[in-house]
């Protein structure tokens, strides 16, 4: 058979092609977004999981929109209005590339951040989206490129992450959601808010849901695989339930429901008592590291590199002088550290700017001190 059309457009994962050299013996990563593995909150899961054994309701074939007590967990905690629902999906991911199925056509425009998630651009792809990027400023999308976009009256959808975006790290100012969230009203034009790491603030208050303020205009990803476990595979999609209903349709035809025990598991671990504190611990240690990254690429950093600073997520934008940050990554594995060039955040065609995804939530304090100076004799390599 013949590869659909659509899927030969499609590059493989960049990321998920690099992992098996990133896990490589010696190998220090700061390629993937992972999660602090030895962090994972095993310990308050463990009795929802020694539970399941005497739980034989939990393996019977369930509702596509997800467990009851879990949806209804959900309605309270995001309090969410009458008219409004939700649909549990096998990680954010699916989410998304459910959206992308119940509501674009072919040739159907969707606007983007650029750069921005390598997963999103896959799932537009693959749907033959026509897809527009912006520029990205220090608080959030350029405002006059995405107003004049939406102006042309042809965009359905607009895909963001607000909080601690994916992957330079930028948080949207208050302001700059307030106004999204206006332009989104005034041109019809749907949010698309992706916010798996808006639990991971470790410095500052948090800002809210650009969503908040344009609630029938959005619909919400939320991802637990930051902070539950990412094998766990569960996210879910909110918004208003006219929209839902065409998303579990999708869900049906693709895999009936996701994973009911543990959906269970997760509703038991989100009401621990002390899943709260396990949230700050992660963020504190995740600040930490953070704090020991970007210290050290201030002191070893050579001339004309700079990176933006973060108050959460899992991610530091490292801006490079011209250079092949494919090339770049290249020398950077074969000196044993994992980076993500700038190029794969791009859709083909658009200008690139150079420079490195480094993820700083997997590695221990020492690691990333060794993985800035590999880092840097690669850089110093590259650009001669």
């Amino acid at each position: 058979m013949k590869i659909a059309q659509s899927l030969q457009q499609i590059q493989p994962s960049y990321i998920r092609e690099i992992l098996a050299d990133a896990q490589a013996e010696g190998v220090i990563s700061l390629a993937g977004g992972l999660p602090d593995g030895e962090s994972f909150p095993m310990a308050l899961m463990a009795q929802s999981l020694n539970n399941l054994a005497i739980r034989p309701e939990l393996f019977q074939y369930g509702h596509t929109a997800g467990y009851g007590p879990l949806l209804d967990y959900f309605k309270q905690t995001y309090q969410q209005a009458d008219n409004h629902s939700s649909v549990v999906c096998t990680g954010s991911q699916q989410g998304l590339d459910l959206i992308a199925r119940a509501f674009l056509n072919p040739g159907d425009t969707v606007v983007m951040e650029a750069p921005s998630y390598l997963g999103a651009l896959q799932v537009f792809g693959l749907a033959q989206a026509n897809i527009e990027s912006i520029e990205q400023r220090f608080d959030g999308p350029d405002l006059t490129q995405l107003e004049a976009k939406f102006a042309t009256g042809n965009v359905v959808m607009f895909y963001a992450v607000p909080d601690f975006h994916n992957p330079t790290g930028v948080c949207w100012s208050l302001a700059v959601r307030q106004k999204v969230a206006q332009l989104c009203i005034q041109y019809g034009v749907t949010l698309i808010e992706d916010v798996p790491y808006r639990e991971l603030r470790f410095n500052g208050n948090a800002q809210p849901l650009v969503s908040s303020f344009c609630k029938d205009n959005a619909l919400v990803l939320r991802s637990f695989s930051k902070i539950a476990t990412p094998g766990i595979r569960l996210g879910v999609v909110t918004g208003k339930t006219e929209w839902i209903n065409p998303l579990i349709k999708v869900k049906q035809s693709s895999d009936l429901h996701s994973s009911v025990p543990m959906q269970a598991v997760l509703l038991d671990l989100l009401s621990h008592g002390q899943f709260n504190e396990h949230l700050e611990t992660l963020r504190a240690l995740y600040h930490t590291r953070y704090l020991t990254l970007a210290e050290q690429l201030n002191q070893k950093l050579p001339a004309g590199c700079k990176f933006n600073h973060v108050d959460g997520g899992m991610f530091i934008w490292l801006s490079l002088p011209a250079c092949d940050t494919y090339k770049l990554a290249k020398a950077a594995i074969d000196n044993n550290v994992a980076v993500v060039p700038s190029a794969v955040f791009y859709r083909q065609g658009e200008t690139i700017y150079p420079a490195v995804r480094l993820n700083f939530t997997n590695a221990a304090e020492a690691e990333l001190e060794t993985a800035v100076d590999r880092l840097v004799t690669a850089i110093n390599k590259t650009l001669g």
